[in-house]
């Protein structure tokens, strides 16, 4: 599947921008004067019993794991190996993003969002950090919907 044809088969409108690669929330900041949106981490979580997440939040927030644990009724999350996050959404350390789902072909990756990203234009990488792409909010979640994989707001 392709991530281009998914989202004009879905009619979603997005901004997209290239760029020389970027691997840190501070790198992608350099980009803000080039696309308008809101900055996010997605990070690749599990647990013990091989349950994986993928939260997206803010760049500018810190991710409190032991809250977000509490929350989706976990035992202590830790960051996902590279060989898991490669295997699962076929992405790479730096181009973690919510439409690696894509690639999860059985969806086990559960998608969890900060609510406060709610209504917002967010920008996300489009599987790879060479580029950017702004999308609202309401569009990622007819994405994950059309995909399929489980999503929550936190």
């Amino acid at each position: 599947m392709n991530i281009y044809h998914i989202l004009n088969e879905l009619n979603i409108n997005y901004e997209e921008i290239e760029h020389k690669a970027v691997y840190t929330v501070e790198e992608a900041n350099s980009l803000k004067d080039r696309i308008k949106g809101t900055g996010c981490k997605n990070l690749f979580l599990t647990d013990k019993k091989n349950n994986y997440f993928l939260y997206l939040l803010r760049d500018d927030k810190k991710a409190d794991l032991k809250e977000l644990s509490n929350f989706l009724n976990v035992k202590r999350l830790t960051f996902g190996n590279d060989d898991d996050l490669n295997n699962l959404l076929g992405l790479t350390k730096g181009s973690v993003t919510p439409l690696g789902i894509i690639n999860d072909k059985d969806k086990k990756v559960r998608v969890v969002i900060d609510k406060v990203l709610v209504g917002e234009v967010i920008l996300v990488h489009p599987n790879v950090n060479t580029k950017t792409i702004a999308i609202t909010y309401e569009d990622l979640i007819k994405f994950i919907k059309y995909i399929g994989n489980e999503y929550e707001l936190y």
